[in-house]
Order: structure tokens, then sequence, then C-alpha cells
């Protein structure tokens, strides 16, 4: 008798699970079916090992001031706009109370981040604006592309069942997002080869190393039947509401469906049109420069971009 009440139970179980899923898929499929846009709010977050920053020699006042300092840089708010074919993701327009993004640090944070991103499924196209010291690029580039491995995880992101997808991105050696301190047995072999080597210069860019590739972790919902994301991030079968990758956290806070006032999705046009290679090389010979700049502790030039 026991036995058998513990069958019913599972069996009714099972036939509640398959009529949510039911719901669930005739939800999404009605929602795909309708001309439908919406815009989600995503906060970012990026940690930085102080303790390993400026070669472990400063002090704990002064790590906390840079961390301050570096705050407004590792975490925004940004807004992705979104029909089913197109998006466009932007930075959350704030108000700025004093000079403190400028100098050298807003100069150099500002060059590694990416300004206006424009998605187009259907085209299989992405713009990207951007500023690298002091001057304007467009980016023309294909999608992204990743290889998503669906795992078998869900969790609740606010209203929306969210499923887990994980990716390898590879990471270009010139990205100073993605810098970090080398590791303590890197710098004890490097300190062997100067030791070895009594004609090679001291050079400040040797103390970091930028990871050939991450692991990039998605929370998606097909909920949302659209394959976009914050950032250059699209691919899955829904809107990716949460990223994980190095140090970087990026999580949405609130989803509007059709709103009765969303801004145009057009997509950008400042800026000199370069192709991805193209201004991979761009970035390349001014790192290269920077290094040659710092290479002894000295430094030349005024930062610009030569021609």
């Amino acid at each position: 008798m026991v036995q058998y009440c513990i069958f019913v139970l599972i069996k009714n179980l099972f036939k509640m699970k398959i009529i949510i899923a039911l719901v669930f898929v005739l939800f999404s499929l009605t929602l795909s079916a309708q001309n439908f846009s919406g815009q989600a709010f995503y906060q970012t977050k990026t940690t930085v090992d102080m303790d390993g920053f400026g070669g472990g020699n400063m002090t704990e006042d002064m790590k906390k001031m840079i961390a301050e300092r570096m705050k407004k840089y590792l975490e925004k708010t940004y807004i992705l706009t979104f029909n089913k074919t197109e998006s466009i993701y932007r930075e959350d327009e704030v108000l700025e109370t004093n000079a403190s993004g400028s100098g050298r640090m807003g100069m150099m944070m500002g060059s590694f981040t990416a300004g206006d991103q424009y998605k187009n499924l259907e085209e299989n196209l992405m713009l990207e604006e951007r500023e690298f010291f002091g001057k304007q690029f467009l980016v023309k580039d294909t999608l992204l592309g990743l290889d998503w491995k669906l795992e078998k995880e869900t969790k609740q992101i606010g209203q929306y069942i969210a499923f887990k997808a994980t990716a390898v991105k590879k990471i270009d050696e010139n990205d100073f997002s993605m810098a970090r301190r080398r590791s303590n047995n890197d710098d004890e072999k490097e300190e062997a080869e100067k030791e070895n080597d009594s004609t090679k210069s001291k050079d400040l860019m040797d103390e970091i190393e930028i990871p050939t590739e991450v692991i990039v972790t998605a929370w998606y919902t097909p909920q949302i039947p659209v394959g976009h994301g914050p950032g250059e991030y699209s691919g899955l079968d829904g809107l990716i509401l949460e990223l994980n990758f190095h140090r970087t956290t990026i999580l949405c806070s609130k989803i509007i469906m059709n709103p009765k006032e969303v801004d145009k999705i057009t997509a950008p046009t400042k800026g000199k049109e370069v192709t991805r290679e193209e201004y991979t090389a761009i970035v390349k010979q001014k790192v290269d420069e920077m290094r040659e700049m710092y290479r002894g502790g000295g430094r030349r030039g005024d930062g610009r971009i030569r021609h």
C-alpha cells in the first residue's frame, strides 16, 4: 500500500512537471510570435586584486584610495534596448559631480572600454564604438559566436527561470581590461632570467599578464525568447540575465517589456570605421609604444595615436 502511494505521488509530480514545461513552452512560443521590444537594466562589477597592485609595495591607505577612484570605472549601469532581431547596449548616463573621471586614469580606463554596442542577429553584425586614447573608432565585426554548452542547472533571477550555459572565450593579448599581475612563480622565473641577463632593462609592464582564454558563465531565460545579451554576448535561446567571466559579474536588475516610450534602436555611426583586425593592430601598436615608454621607468611621448 505504501509503495503504491509513493508510485502515485511520483506519477503526479511527473505530470505536474510536464504541464509546467508545456505552459512554459507555449508562453515562449506565443511571445516569440509577437512583435515585441524591451529594455533590460544591468549592473556590472569588476574586482581588482589590490594585494598584487603596484608590485605589493603600497600601503593599505593607498590601495583603498586607488580602489575608490577605480570604482566608477568598475561598477556601472547599462541599458540593453532590444527587439527580436536588433539590440543596442549603452551605459546609463550619469551626471558627473566632479572631474575625477579625467586625467591619466580616466584616459587609460576609457581606452580599453567599449562604448555603444549594436547587434543585428539576422545580419550577424556587430558595431562597437571605441574611444582609444582620444580618437574615435567604429569597429565593424561579426557576432562573437561563442560555442555555448548548455548545462543542467537552473535558478530564479527575479521573476524569471534562468538556465545555465558556459563557453570558452579567447582573449586578445592586448585586451588590458583582462590584465592581472603575474603569479609569484612567474615573478621568480622572470627575476632569475633577469639575473642571467644583466643587459635586460626593467619593464614595468612585464609585471602584468593577460590570460589567453576565460570561462564565461551565462544565465538566460527562454521566457524572453531573444538571442540578445549584455555587451558583445548573444546566441542563446533566451535573454541573458547574468554573466560571469574573469573578475566581472553582469547582473540584470530590471526588465521592462513593451515600454510605452523606448529609445529607437539605430546602428551607431560615430568614429572612423575599421574592422576588428584593423582595430586590434592599432591597439597593438599603441601598447608597444607604451612598453617602450615605460621600459626602465622612463616616459616619452604625448600619448596620442600616430597615423
